[in-house]
Parts: C-alpha cells; structure tokens; sequence
C-alpha cells in the first residue's frame, strides 16, 4: 500500500459533463438485487453525513443489513442531524480508525460479516489491517480494485482495473488482476468477457513493458492459465473500445470495439482514464476490492447516492455468485 487515500478520497467536484438520466448500467444491477437476500456488511468507521447516508441508503433499499462500527454516541448524534434512523442497526463500539478497521476485519474473518464497506477512514486505513497476512482478509489471490464504469456514450459494462491498489504490477500481479476481474464480470451477469489489455500501440514492443506483459497474458489465456474471458493486447484504448478505430488500423478481434474489462498498465494510468471518463465523460463509477475473504466496498466523498448502491449492489452480486440464493 502507499499513498492511495487521495486518490480514493477525492473532494466532491462538479463534473464538467453530467451524466444522463437514464442509468444504463447500474440500474440493472441494483434491480437483480430486489430478488437477492440482503448481507451482512461490516460499515467500517461511517462518520461523515455521505458515508452514514450512503450505508443506510443501501439498507432501506434492501441491498444490505448494517453492522455500524465506530462511536456508537457520536454516531447516534450524527444520524439525528442528517435524518436518518439507525435504531435498528447493530452497532459496534470504536473508538479510533484503527480500531475500526481491526473490529470490520475481524467480523469479516469469523464470518459474521459477508461484506465490508469503507466509511469516512482513509483508504490505506482500512487496506492496511485488510492486507495484513495473518489477521487480514488476504487469500491466496492477489488483491486487486476494479472500478465498474456507466459510460453514455458505451453501451456496455465497462470495468477498469487496477485503478487503486496495485501501483506498477508485475507480470504475476496481473494474471491475478485479470481473473479477478474476469470472475467479478461473470457475477455481473457477463458469461464471457472480452479482456482488452492496453498500451500506448497495438504491436509487441520490447521497449514498452505492458505489450509484453499483454502478449504474456494472452499466451497464458491460451494455455489455461486464466481462465473465462477473451483476452487481446496489446491493445490502444480507442482500439478497445471503437470498431471503426479497429477497422481503420487493420485490426480484426472479437475484443477490439467490444471490450467488457479494460487491464491498465499500472494505477497512474488507470486512475487517470477512469476520472477522465466520469469528468469528461459524464461516466459514473463503482468500486469494489476484489482477491480477498469477501468483497470490500470502497466509496469516495464524491460518490453520488446511485453510485454508493451500485457498489453495495456489485458486492451483493459477487457474494450470491459464489453462495447462490434467492428470496424466499
């Protein structure tokens, strides 16, 4: 972990496109919830009016059930002033952050907790007592981040990985970088995603290390080495997303123009392009940490009320995914 809270806490901002109405993407995902039991969610430190609104918002519309965790008087009062009830939550006493955090991993160890969702506590707060390898959440799979973008202009899901976690990821990072997005768009309702790994051109250059580490993933994809999605790369973003920048470039693929997970060479280059795309864009955005015991929801302060249930559904989706249920 490094430095990652400003990157994932960014200051609510007017965007420079807003988008539409019309949700295309994430309206499907908080309604497949309406026939999915609710789970349990570990809300780690809720002590700002969006990250207390946000967790019981999720919670009035069913998608998850609150275990509030942080000063429960302080919390109390916090609720009275923005209007929302938390009488029937249960809530957890923590004093700090960090205790906190150590409180919503511990839950999420003994099962109490099928989900966890950051509250007003930094990023690296929180990832620091995840990732930790004997007390953390930490599995045998690398943790990765994926943003699940609504993009007006792209009729398609689009996921954008890894956006927040994984700064310069090596070769074997990525393997688990792509599968775990890979799994997490099969959750979503996506049997077979085509997995665009990008660089600045669409030919192997020994000088630039993503077309390596894109021809690497795609051999391995080939042999059985990741598994349940469509993998080409190195490929440039209009390439990934623009069958007639396809066309134009010789370039023929059942990727190119129709990517569903986009693989970013590193978290510079992610953040950037995910954030150009909700500012220029008019793009809206989820988040979600995948790789670990159970989903962990990573909400911002910008984050509007559609894009905190988004998350909380997505993390519902990939719950039930692997724990199949339905409302009785």
């Amino acid at each position: 972990m490094s430095d990652l809270a400003s990157l994932a806490e960014e200051v609510a901002a007017a965007r420079l496109v807003e988008h539409p109405a019309d949700y295309h993407v994430f309206h499907k995902f908080i309604e497949r919830c309406k026939y999915l039991p609710s789970i349990l969610t570990a809300v780690c430190w809720p002590m700002s009016e969006v990250a207390l609104s946000g967790a019981t918002e999720a919670t009035t519309a069913g998608i998850i059930e609150p275990i509030l965790i942080g000063p429960a008087i302080e919390m109390q009062a916090l609720a009275k002033k923005i209007g929302v009830d938390i009488t029937g939550c249960r809530i957890v006493e923590a004093a700090t952050e960090n205790a906190a955090a150590v409180a919503a991993v511990a839950l999420c160890r003994s099962g109490e907790a099928q989900a966890m969702m950051k509250g007003s506590l930094h990023t690296d707060e929180l990832m620091k007592v995840c990732m930790k390898a004997d007390t953390g959440l930490r599995t045998n799979r690398r943790i990765s981040h994926v943003f699940i973008m609504d993009t007006p202009a792209y009729e398609r899901t689009l996921l954008i990985t890894d956006a927040a976690i994984n700064i310069v990821p090596e070769l074997e990072d990525k393997i688990h970088i792509v599968q775990n997005a890979i799994n997490l768009a099969h959750a979503l309702g996506i049997p077979e995603p085509k997995v665009a790994l990008l660089s600045a051109v669409e030919t192997v250059n020994p000088k630039i290390k993503s077309t390596l580490d894109a021809a690497a993933l795609c051999k391995m994809a080939d042999r059985g080495q990741i598994t349940g999605g469509i993998l080409d790369g190195p490929l440039a973003f209009d390439t990934a997303v623009s069958q007639e920048a396809a066309k134009i470039k010789n370039l023929v693929s059942p990727v190119t123009g129709h990517a569903d997970i986009l693989v970013v060479p590193d978290l510079e280059s992610g953040n950037m392009l995910a954030k150009q795309l909700e500012y220029l864009g008019g793009a809206q955005l989820a988040g979600i940490v995948l790789g670990a015991r159970v989903p962990v929801i990573l909400t911002s302060r910008a984050d509007s009320a559609e894009t905190r249930l988004t998350s909380c559904a997505v993390a519902v989706l990939l719950h039930h995914a692997s724990h199949p249920i339905l409302k009785p």
